[in-house]
């Protein structure tokens, strides 16, 4: 199967939620920004993403975007452009 890169973001209103959400995430890809991940994903592990963070969520409050960016590559910068700072992929450490 072949691999598509998603860019993850999610504005979740709980903080204690925000946190798990976060965690989740990371289990599938790298965080660029504080709520957003660029994962590189198959089928089959978006369908697993997105089952894990529909349990995690409160679908009233809570919103979890999906942004596909195409074919999965070796190297994200060949796709991310930043502005100011430049792009890295950062540790896999949960803020809030």
């Amino acid at each position: 199967m072949s691999r598509q890169r998603y860019l993850v973001s999610y504005d979740i209103a709980n903080p204690k939620r925000l946190r798990k959400v976060g965690e989740v995430v990371e289990g599938f890809g790298s965080r660029i920004q504080y709520s957003v991940f660029e994962c590189p994903l198959d089928p089959m592990r978006l369908v697993q993403l997105k089952s894990a963070l529909a349990a995690e969520i409160n679908c009233d409050q809570d919103q979890v975007l999906f942004v596909s960016l195409g074919p999965a590559a070796n190297d994200a910068s060949l796709i991310i452009e930043a502005l100011g700072l430049p792009y890295e992929v950062r540790s896999r450490v949960t803020i809030v």
